[in-house]
């Protein structure tokens, strides 16, 4: 008899499916990113005899859930299918709408597979619980890293009390992002500014120190076609009162107080002391770096003072997790090691 290859062995077809089914709902769990808070931005797929029958994704303002949409979409064919879901079911009852585990057990459904369990206290293991009780298989773990970075923004809520912080940078390869007199249209090439401008869809939340908001007077919009209703909400960050105030503005004095901000996903644009006075306190996230082909010498460092004492203390803070090219211009992504 001969040996059984890895595809041959017992599960090896399940454990391979179940990766490219959870794929498929990280890819519907990104549709709402930075549009679903307080609510986490999940993503669901049913499958039945290998074909999808239903898909979700979380709602603008957090409802339906992930799970409801894809169920209603199944309809029948939820009855004993497999249901891939980015986040545990939730198990608490709502004024918005029935807990996800309920609607599963009711649905039929033989097996569920899960990537993370949810941190919040009212379902943490409860949603598992009460599909296990039901009789239905559960699977869970699967595509967790990438789970966690698709919904980092309600990870940190729930951890640190805070919104995920993503810096922006867009610098020459000396590291400046102006020239000595200010001027930084343009650093980087249009297929650079248009992924920024994706990324500021993604977010709740834009913010830019005094400095740049009263030398630029920056719009902090999307200009995307199809996306220009996902701007995110301005936020300046100023030490000094801010005079007068503008509609849709929020001031901030201090890092510490984006905790009081509406939202899960804030976005650091500028300037250099801004990014440096967030890299200070320690919250930062994640690092958004675009490079342009260009030396400027003599330009405006992209940073400020960061309080760093010891060379060594700032080694293995950073581990990048994406790079790509972007025309003429290269993007990198980092987060906190």
């Amino acid at each position: 008899m001969g040996h059984l290859t890895p595809s041959d062995r017992p599960g090896a077809h399940r454990q391979g499916d179940d990766g490219r089914w959870m794929a498929a709902a990280l890819m519907l769990a990104g549709r709402t990113r930075g549009q679903t808070a307080p609510n986490p931005n999940v993503g669901c797929v049913i499958v039945a005899d290998g074909r999808v029958v239903g898909r979700g994704w979380t709602q603008i303002g957090g409802r339906p859930h992930a799970e409801a949409m894809a169920l209603a979409q199944a309809g029948a064919k939820s009855r004993g299918a497999t249901c891939y879901v980015t986040l545990e079911p939730c198990a608490h009852e709502s004024a918005r709408g029935p807990a996800c585990a309920e609607l599963l057990v009711a649905a039929g459904v033989a097996r569920v597979v899960v990537a993370l369990r949810d941190p919040d206290p009212r379902t943490d293991g409860a949603g598992l619980a009460r599909l296990a009780a039901a009789g239905i298989a559960t699977t869970t773990d699967v595509r967790a890293d990438e789970a966690r970075r698709s919904m980092a923004g309600f990870l940190a809520r729930r951890r640190a009390g805070r919104p995920q912080v993503t810096l922006k940078l867009a610098t020459s390869l000396d590291g400046c992002i102006a020239l000595a007199d200010g001027s930084s249209r343009w650093i980087t090439g249009a297929a650079a500014r248009a992924h920024a401008h994706l990324e500021r869809a993604r977010h709740e939340l834009i913010l830019v120190g005094r400095g740049t908001w009263l030398a630029d007077a920056p719009a902090l919009d999307v200009r995307l076609p199809g996306l220009a209703d996902r701007a995110p909400r301005r936020v300046i960050l100023s030490s000094q009162p801010p005079g007068e105030a503008q509609a849709g503005v929020r001031w901030i004095d201090s890092p510490a107080q984006i905790a009081t901000l509406p939202g899960d996903h804030l976005l650091v644009e500028g300037g250099a002391r801004t990014a440096a006075a967030f890299l200070r306190a320690g919250l930062v996230d994640r690092l958004l770096v675009y490079r342009a082909p260009i030396l400027i010498g003599g330009g405006i460092a992209a940073l400020g003072d960061i309080g760093l004492a010891d060379l060594g203390a700032a080694h293995g803070r950073w581990r990048i997790v994406d790079a790509r090219q972007l025309g003429s211009d290269r993007v990198e992504v980092y987060e906190t090691g």
